[in-house]
């Protein structure tokens, strides 16, 4: 593709109607039968796991593979050489032997490859974080409504067998009475990614214009390019936008059956503490959702119990996963696995899953041939809703001033006191506390329902991280659907 074709791309977005008249896009039907041809758009270490599940689905070929990193381009050339390659991801999307596209790229990449993928014609799996903001994540919904593309997001846990029997043992069984409160938990260690005292010299194999794409042009001070960009706003959205939206849209689908989109207040906060390095997102967060009906809480930390030791802090639950108190007891659940205990703790049920991988794809694949997105297990707009809840999270991180002990008793709740309360205890191993000037927190936030908009106190400091600031012709387009 030529410089002034790649301009042509972003300018026009092969879009107003084009995407029917693409030539060589084989039709709906003759891909009920054919085998499928799919592009990756990157090559790192979650891209390879889903090249792995997506070769093991029946008629998948996995037909072209694109990072702007040379050197991960050809390592995962050589494990599929019979693959087209492409650095620059526009080539792959207009090219006609690609007929639907994995995303897996950084975070801030996600919409604006989609939304490029779906204006050509392409169906898309899209990993999770569907968005790096809330804004972007809308107009990837629209995209795929006004294309009539089949877009699927990288929420595997939501094909589990599992879940299903999950929700008919809480709501068609009711076998622990009516649902009060659930508690969210993303507890795993992480290191530090390092902090230089000079900019990080980027290797010349990588076309590093396409790697920021749609993010600023930064000096970055960890050690590391790839995976480390996690904890960098200007590419990634911390553990809440990693492990967050799995264990959210855990309870998303399993307690409020997707019937509660986006939590009506929030207020949360945390704080990067201890490492002393250049990642910015916390590693300590903490959270509570007013859904209008059952409250949900959420603690995440990335540090060991206490200094020294490769142990998490103590909680209630699964270390990735959720609790869903009941009147009759509880229910613990977490990635292929979930046990029922009564109020006595007894154990009651047991649930074993697959945790998803294979089957998300292939489910994909199925919407795909049959150009059905009822079909899918989590189709763009669930998808944006679940990330969604992370998305406010990190807002109410960044909005958040120094934390006070008065904001925090704004919300009247057993689950909410306990972790406050847990979170002090877990600083204070470190030397720290929650009235440390490093941990900050929002005054309880409310959300407009049908504008996905702050309203109220504080509303301009959080409306501002709604929408990002985007770089000259990487600018996520406004699109109606």
């Amino acid at each position: 593709m030529t410089q002034a074709t790649r301009r042509q791309f972003v300018a026009s977005g092969l879009a107003a109607g084009a995407v029917a008249t693409l030539p060589g896009r084989r039709a709906t039907a003759a891909l009920a039968n054919d085998e499928i041809n799919v592009g990756f758009i990157s090559c790192g270490g979650r891209s390879n796991e889903l090249m792995g599940y997506f070769e093991k689905v029946p008629g998948v070929n996995i037909a072209g593979l694109c990072d702007p990193d040379q050197a991960r381009l050809s390592r995962t050339s050589r494990r599929f050489p019979k693959a087209q390659t492409w650095k620059d991801l526009r080539d792959l999307i207009a090219s006609d032997s690609i007929d639907a596209v994995v995303v897996a790229t950084c975070n801030h990449w996600h919409c604006l490859a989609t939304i490029w993928a779906m204006e050509a014609g392409k169906d898309v799996y899209v990993e999770k974080p569907l968005s790096h903001s809330q804004w972007e994540g809308r107009q990837t919904v629209a995209a795929a409504r006004k294309y009539d593309r089949i877009c699927q997001v990288g929420t595997q846990q939501r094909s589990d067998p599992m879940q299903a029997e999950i929700q008919k043992y809480l709501h068609d069984d009711k076998a622990l009475g009516a649902i009060q409160a659930v508690r969210v938990n993303r507890y795993g260690l992480r290191g530090s990614i390092g902090r230089r005292t000079e900019p990080l010299p980027i290797d010349k194999s990588v076309a590093y214009d396409l790697w920021l794409g749609p993010a600023q042009d930064e000096p970055i001070f960890r050690n590391n390019l790839q995976y480390d960009w996690h904890w960098d706003w200007n590419t990634g959205s911390g553990e809440m936008g990693n492990w967050g939206v799995h264990v959210l849209d855990d309870v998303r689908n399993n307690v409020f059956q997707d019937r509660v989109a986006l939590p009506k207040q929030i207020l949360g906060g945390g704080g990067r503490v201890v490492l002393d390095d250049a990642g910015q997102t916390p590693n300590v967060h903490f959270a509570y959702f007013d859904t209008g009906s059952i409250p949900v809480v959420i603690g995440l930390s990335n540090l060991p119990n206490e200094p020294g030791v490769k142990k998490s802090p103590e909680h209630p639950g699964p270390g990735s996963g959720y609790v869903v108190y009941c009147e009759g007891g509880r229910l613990e659940g977490q990635r292929g696995r979930a046990q029922a205990y009564d109020a006595d703790g007894r154990k009651l049920a047991s649930f074993k899953g697959s945790g998803g991988n294979v089957l998300h794809q292939a489910n994909f694949i199925d919407a795909v041939r049959s150009h059905d997105r009822s079909l899918l297990k989590t189709d763009v707009a669930v998808g944006n809703d679940s990330t969604g809840w992370c998305n406010l999270a990190n807002i109410a991180f960044r909005a958040g001033r120094p934390f006070s002990q008065k904001d925090a008793a704004a919300v009247e709740l057993p689950q909410w006191n306990d972790l406050i309360c847990e979170m002090d205890q877990h600083l204070k191993s470190h030397d720290l506390s929650l009235d440390n000037s490093a941990i900050q927190m929002s005054h309880l936030l409310t959300i407009d329902e049908k504008t996905e908009q702050f309203v109220g106190d504080d509303a301009d400091a959080a409306n501002a991280f709604l929408k990002r600031k985007y770089r000259e012709g990487y600018e996520v387009p406004t699109i109606q659907a």
